[in-house]
């Protein structure tokens, strides 16, 4: 089969073998929002020469800005709900091709207010398959961070917090910007600081502000400032992991996985990092679910 993991940004397309493996591997930076208006081009792109009858579909492609909105599937739900809900797509010129897009996510919390998630469910029920029964506590850092809790093989739960774009608004556009170099490496020393100051008893807002005087007055160099930022924010988004927890399970690209692993020792939380495949593996689950394969 053909595995498409379709967002904002980027495509990523694997052909997977019978028993699960990935064999091939493509990449493209015609996400949805460079694809619009073209999608069927891009799609015959990305699997030329591939000759698999079966692909399925995941991320913001099954949105209301991609292809064809597949809707969002209510929590709890494990991969025999979310496979019972994709949406199939007629795509004139692949005839013989069997299209298939994977639904979102949706969560209502106590106030009623809904959280939702479309193309880390993929990510997700291809780590399923490597964890016991029981519950357990997943992160998936990115532009939009996402923490979940899976109980017995399904998604009960999960928040999104917006640490990855507030870090690159507030780095490159913000007045913090002016003190720091953007692009300067990680810092460990920094970064540690910002996620220990993140747990004092003051507001984000108040702490975001006294970015800039740290750099003002030389408490930190215009080098060390990206790394304390990106250590508050991180730690402000683990300051809502639930009590007692002490283990979880990262799912995520190299470049994430050092600072949120660094972070996660100082809280006391163990780390468990799972290979940036899972999406693969997940559309692959889901996909013999369906029948498909």
């Amino acid at each position: 089969m053909i595995a498409i993991d379709w967002g904002t940004t980027s495509l990523r397309a694997f052909r997977i073998d019978a028993e699960g493996r990935v064999v091939e591997t493509r990449r493209s930076s015609d996400g949805v929002l460079a694809a619009s208006g073209r999608f069927e081009a891009v799609l015959r792109a990305a699997i030329d020469g591939w000759e698999d009858t079966s692909i399925v579909m995941s991320g913001m492609i099954g949105s209301r800005q991609g292809w064809r909105e597949a809707a969002y599937v209510e929590c709890p739900a494990g991969i025999d709900r979310i496979a019972a809900a994709m949406a199939p797509l007629d795509v004139p010129s692949l005839p013989d091709r069997r299209i298939w897009l994977v639904p979102g996510l949706s969560v209502k919390d106590a106030d009623g207010t809904h959280d939702v998630m479309r193309g880390e469910e993929t990510q997700i029920c291809g780590l399923l398959r490597e964890l016991a029964a029981g519950r357990h506590l997943v992160c998936l850092p990115g532009t939009h961070s996402k923490h979940v809790e899976l109980h017995d093989g399904r998604i009960a739960r999960f928040r999104t917090a917006m640490t990855g774009e507030l870090f690159d608004l507030l780095r490159k556009h913000s007045l913090l910007s002016r003190l720091m170099d953007a692009d300067a490496p990680h810092r460990p020393v920094a970064f540690a600081r910002g996620v220990d100051d993140a747990r004092r008893p003051r507001d984000l807002l108040n702490q975001l502000f006294a970015v800039r005087t740290l750099g003002l007055f030389g408490t930190l160099s215009a080098d060390e400032l990206p790394s304390y930022l990106s250590g508050l924010l991180i730690g402000h988004e683990l300051n809502d992991l639930p009590a007692g927890a002490d283990t979880l399970h990262l799912i995520a690209a190299d470049r994430l996985l050092v600072p949120y692993g660094e972070a996660l020792a100082r809280r006391g939380v163990r780390a468990v990092n799972h290979a940036d495949h899972a999406a693969a593996h997940g559309l692959h689950a889901l996909a013999v679910r369906h029948g498909l394969v």
